[in-house]
């Protein structure tokens, strides 16, 4: 049996056990030696410091300190990076890189828990259940056997914006129901928009022709308030606007003043700035709908990540060629 790969976890403590609960744990140990009592916070701390002097395999997630210069010359045999969560932009440096380290991430299987969120929404969007809720809970009761015009989801019109992994997980689950689902990405082909089997459309016509937009593009300088008071006045009145994305792709100032005039709806799980001020009118606003982060990984979603990077490290192990690598030239219009 060959040796396993010495590894060092670097994330926040506390999510360790729920990332790789014991049936993982021990899993991951097939493959890699490693403490799960020592999980890097502070790359500076003795202890770890020793130990990254013998790291091959650091093992990463939510809370992971920056990997730069200094780091990388404390940990002369890592090897590669394995990174239980979605994006690695927060903690990799071009370091990383320079240096040829592998870096995999688990963001495919952050991504299903995040489209999932975002089509339960849709379909409750469509039924129109936000508003209603409010409505019973003020009036105590309602026409029983009463037909509620204009909602329904039979031939919705669906927005995506951005064909990032969410953002095609998710036309993969709204290809069952009876929705029209368009993509706009400026990344895209017509040819791969037509083997996604949606139509492509310039973002203006997209907000044009759309009952629901759903936000799935990265956070860079060009995507910043990409949803801003000319788009937002693009939208037709009783459409609703998802962000399960980043919140700074939507210029929230604009979208509080559109809300206030009762035009449109939004549901917001994420925000600029997040969390919110107590004060914010998004508490508020009956029509906006805000919920606390809750789309990604969470719960029991966690060992999902935790599969992954374990299946990682056993490829890392007998030699094979890492599944979920990040591609760095990808990166920067990556989430």
């Amino acid at each position: 049996m060959p040796e396993r790969l010495q590894a060092l976890f670097a994330m926040t403590a506390q999510n360790v056990p729920h990332i790789f609960p014991p049936e993982l744990l021990a899993r991951l140990r097939e493959h890699v030696e490693i403490d799960p009592a020592l999980v890097a916070h502070d790359f500076t701390e003795p202890r770890v410091r020793r130990t990254l002097a013998r790291t091959e395999v650091l093992i990463t997630g939510w809370g992971c300190p920056r990997l730069d210069a200094d780091v990388l010359d404390a940990a002369p045999r890592l090897r590669a990076v394995l990174h239980a969560a979605g994006s690695v932009k927060g903690f990799t440096t071009p370091e990383v890189w320079r240096r040829g380290i592998a870096v995999s991430s688990a963001a495919a299987a952050n991504a299903l828990p995040v489209a999932e969120y975002t089509l339960a929404v849709i379909l409750l969007a469509g039924k129109d259940v936000f508003a209603s809720r409010d409505q019973l809970r003020t009036r105590r009761t309602f026409p029983y056997g009463g037909i509620v015009p204009g909602i329904g989801n039979h031939g919705r019109r669906v927005g995506v914006v951005g064909a990032s992994r969410i953002g095609r997980r998710l036309i993969e689950l709204l290809r069952p129901h009876d929705l029209r689902v368009s993509l706009t990405d400026p990344y895209v082909e017509q040819a791969e928009a037509a083997r996604l089997g949606v139509p492509l459309l310039p973002l203006d016509d997209l907000l044009r022709t759309s009952d629901i937009v759903t936000l799935h593009a990265p956070h860079t300088a060009e995507t910043r308030h990409l949803i801003g008071a000319r788009e937002l006045a693009l939208m037709p009145a009783g459409s609703v606007l998802i962000n399960t994305a980043r919140g700074a792709l939507v210029d929230h100032d604009a979208l509080i003043g559109e809300l206030r005039t009762g035009r449109l709806n939004a549901v917001l799980d994420v925000t600029d700035p997040e969390p919110l001020p107590a004060d914010s009118p998004l508490f508020d606003l009956p029509n906006a709908f805000v919920t606390p982060h809750l789309a990604g990984s969470q719960g029991n979603e966690l060992a999902r990540l935790g599969r992954t990077v374990v299946e990682e490290a056993g490829r890392l192990a007998t030699g094979d060629a890492l599944l979920h690598a990040v591609d760095h030239a990808a990166l920067e219009r990556a989430a």
